[in-house]
């Protein structure tokens, strides 16, 4: 019963999103031309996801999670600073030092928030014995098909329910002076569970059948399809519906459906955020010392075995979402690959620049 309600509500969200860009009963095949043509608002959800600021800094939902992409990109930012540097994204909790608004060169530069957490309790700042929570930057996760079909929120996963993740986000990015109540959460919660990148991403949500991978069209696509077989190099780590889990044969030795994984991102730095010393009391009671400029799960749940760990994204619509990984500094796909070329070339798998090429090639049809 509930499941065909949910199903005819997004029917009925869907026909007012057709009747208002015009598609003539035709499904949209992209969610960005949803979000470019859309010209008023269909549900109370959508109104308050994209107009609602609840008291706050201006901000709403949609200034950070665009209709188009679910997310925000160095190069839109930088044009609507162009334009408007009052635009609401630019407010100083977000600024360089977090605390007087006055340069946004990391915002501009890699489209990331700062997002502060609790220390673990078994945790301290080796330099900052007293601090009880440490300051991280982060992209913008996309809204687009995660809501809806993947129950993992969040980079760290710390957000339990979307109405909890939402609830967080008003009250900590959009600064609100107004609680939102449970109803309003509800509302947005509901109309961000019909945002979707394809039509094929709706119809999973609608049918709970997956859709199979592209076959490929290219010689270079068909090659590239082979890498996320269970066996491929990218497969391994990238399997299910939306190629964010790990597969049986994984390469980091994760369990089979797992979210999270290491890709050594914070490992590298190459964004270059500055490095905080944990001071982490183990298990068996015996300290130990880890360096990281934001270790991820870690924050969450306290365990070793999760430092550095991130949740895996979507490789749905992935050209429409860069740049990449938890802190953007993947601008490219090239530089996504790049990165791995590095991470399993001691692990023995060997990426030529023409399986860089093909990967990518196959990496644009999903």
């Amino acid at each position: 019963m509930a499941q065909s309600a949910t199903k005819r509500i997004r029917q009925a969200v869907l026909a007012t999103l057709l009747f208002t860009t015009g598609c003539g009963g035709l499904a949209p095949t992209d969610a960005a031309e949803v979000g470019a043509s859309r010209t008023r608002l269909s549900t109370p959800g959508e109104a308050l996801f994209r107009q609602e600021t609840f008291g706050g800094n201006g901000r709403t939902c949609e200034t950070c999670h665009s209709l188009a992409t679910g997310t925000v990109s160095p190069a839109e930012l930088q044009s609507r600073y162009a334009s408007n540097r009052n635009d609401p994204m630019f407010r100083a909790l977000d600024s360089d030092d977090g605390v007087t608004g006055l340069t946004y060169l990391r915002l501009l530069k890699d489209a990331t928030i700062l997002v502060s957490l609790p220390l673990p309790s078994n945790t301290r700042l080796l330099l900052n014995p007293f601090a009880s929570q440490v300051t991280v930057a982060r992209g913008i996760p996309s809204t687009l098909d995660t809501p809806a079909l993947d129950p993992v929120l969040m980079a760290d996963g710390r957000e339990p329910t979307l109405t909890s993740q939402a609830h967080s986000a008003i009250m900590g990015h959009a600064q609100a002076r107004r609680t939102p109540t449970s109803g309003e959460l509800a509302q947005i919660a509901s109309f961000e569970q019909q945002l979707f990148s394809s039509q094929a991403m709706r119809d999973y949500a609608d049918t709970g059948v997956a859709p199979a991978l592209p076959e490929g069209n290219t010689e270079s696509e068909k090659r590239g399809r082979a890498f996320f077989q269970p066996d491929g190099a990218c497969g391994q780590c990238h399997s299910g519906p939306l190629l964010n889990e790990t597969g049986p044969r994984n390469l980091l030795g994760q369990p089979p459906g797992s979210r999270f994984s290491n890709a050594f991102v914070s490992e590298t730095n190459l964004a270059l955020y500055p490095l905080q010393t944990f001071l982490i009391r183990r298990p068996d009671g015996l300290s130990e010392v880890r360096v990281s400029p934001d270790p991820g799960r870690f924050l969450i749940t306290g365990r070793l075995e999760d430092f550095n760990f991130f949740k895996m994204g979507s490789l749905r619509n992935i050209k429409n979402t860069a740049p990449y990984f938890h802190d953007n500094v993947a601008k490219t796909l090239g530089d996504v690959l790049d990165h791995y070329t590095a991470v399993l070339a001691p692990r023995g798998i060997l990426l030529s620049p023409q399986d860089k090429q093909d990967i990518i090639a196959y990496m644009n049809l999903l």
